[in-house]
């Protein structure tokens, strides 16, 4: 029999999703800096401004995954403006990749999106996540101009969502 996944909301200040949130930050601060980072270098990063605050509602909501029980991943959507939603804090626990966690979480944010009135979901992404891009475009988000203020990213994406299907469309 195969692993029980769920995917369910939670408040980023939840234990469980705190701490996947924790690791999601230890992994950016390490894949941005090209070396191992602690958890003093986190709780200062969250103190600095990193927090998740911006998902709770309604400003933007939190999903966890779970696999067995065990959370394993996350992603955030916050509003961009009232038609548009932004895809943020995708994460799986490095044993649970390769499993299609990533594709449930963008699953459940895209549906929850539609549930809020979007008619879209942008996101912001590292240039070297090669293998999250290639996610990205194979459930159908275009690459798109620049938007927003994030330092660290190259790339940006788009997915217009339509009444329950949805349809890769070039951005506006």
């Amino acid at each position: 029999m195969g692993a029980v996944w769920t995917v369910e909301q939670a408040l980023p200040t939840a234990p469980e999703a705190a701490a996947v949130l924790r690791l999601y930050l230890a992994e950016l601060i390490s894949r941005v800096q090209g070396r191992e980072t602690d958890d003093a270098e986190v709780d200062r990063h969250l103190r600095e401004g990193h927090g998740s605050e911006d998902l709770i509602p309604p400003a933007g909501l939190l999903l966890i995954a779970r696999r067995q029980g065990e959370v394993v991943g996350c992603v955030g959507l916050r509003h961009l403006d009232p038609q548009t939603q932004e895809l943020t804090r995708m994460f799986v626990r490095p044993e649970a990749r390769g499993e299609g966690c990533a594709a449930r979480l963008l699953a459940a944010a895209e549906d929850a999106a539609r549930e809020m009135g979007a008619g879209a979901i942008r996101l912001s992404t590292r240039s070297d996540l090669v293998e999250a891009r290639a996610m990205y475009a194979k459930h159908g988000y275009v690459e798109i101009a620049r938007y927003g203020d994030d330092e660290f990213a190259g790339r940006w994406f788009e997915k217009v969502l339509a009444d329950g299907r949805d349809e890769a469309l070039i951005s506006r």
